[in-house]
């Protein structure tokens, strides 16, 4: 039987960056995976759009994890979830949501250093706690499995990069097998954050970073790119101004529409028939 944490793994190479495609439902899955896609991560943001919520605390463990076994259940290739700050302060909290994502199928998954809905950083000693929490339930668990650290201090602005370079060298220190600070200011800061640590870094390759190319992100040392919310927040957006026409009048908007036949060719396509 494959192990499919151990294929995730393989595919954090620094300087080779894999695109990890954030899907927000099945079809959004099944769709990413048939048109290339190597992996797929839930999107925090992009699930609580579908529940009619805003991002940041308000989707619950259970839900987010029969979220993520939802899209576990449609796809072949591996699949992280986004699970915020692991869905509690305590470290054994954050351990207990690393097993139960292990056991829903998925090779791996990202815990933030900061306490929601309140969006502020957790101290420095108990984020570094909460890391060696799940990373010893990762390593405790029936195969391999991807452990993210995430330092949200920068896209917060509630710590500077060196402030996020300290803790992601603790992160590491604390058996993270992977780090990610979303939304530094510019390259060269992404730049120095990739080459502070030994581990494979995660980059969110949207905002002023989609201008870059994966060449480019390459050249940096990015072992892999996450697109977040963006892709979500795309096909929301394509609603939102198709609609707004609507309500005024204009339905050319619709003429955007891709063919039914094209999506059911990769839902097809995806499902091996």
């Amino acid at each position: 039987m494959t192990d499919i944490g151990a294929t995730f793994r393989e595919l954090h190479k620094p300087g080779d960056p894999f695109l990890l495609f954030n899907a927000w439902d099945m079809g959004s899955a099944r769709m990413m995976e048939a048109l290339g896609a190597e992996a797929i991560a839930t999107t925090s943001a992009g699930h609580a759009f579908t529940q009619g919520r805003v991002d940041g605390g308000t989707l619950t463990r259970d839900e987010a994890l029969a979220h993520a076994q939802d899209l576990v259940s449609v796809v072949k290739i591996p699949a992280s979830g986004d699970f915020e700050n692991g869905f509690g302060e305590a470290p054994d909290v954050v351990a207990e949501t690393i097993r139960l994502a292990a056991e829903v199928g998925l090779a791996g998954c990202s815990i933030e250093d900061t306490a929601l809905p309140e969006f502020t950083p957790y101290a420095f000693d108990l984020s570094v706690e909460r890391i060696r929490a799940a990373a010893s339930a990762a390593r405790a668990v029936p195969g391999d499995f991807v452990l993210v650290a995430r330092a949200d201090g920068v896209m917060m602005d509630s710590y500077d990069c060196d402030e996020a370079i300290r803790r992601i060298q603790a992160y590491e220190a604390a058996g993270a097998d992977c780090v990610y600070v979303p939304v530094p200011p510019n390259k060269d800061e992404m730049s120095r954050i990739i080459t502070s640590v030994s581990v494979p870094v995660n980059v969110l390759a949207s905002g002023q970073f989609s201008t870059l190319t994966r060449r480019d992100f390459a050249k940096m040392g990015a072992a892999r790119l996450s697109i977040g919310a963006a892709l979500a927040r795309v096909a929301y957006g394509a609603a939102i101004d198709v609609v707004s026409g609507m309500l005024g009048g204009d339905f050319s908007g619709l003429a955007r529409a891709i063919d039914e036949d094209d999506i059911n060719k990769l839902l097809i396509r995806n499902n091996g028939d």
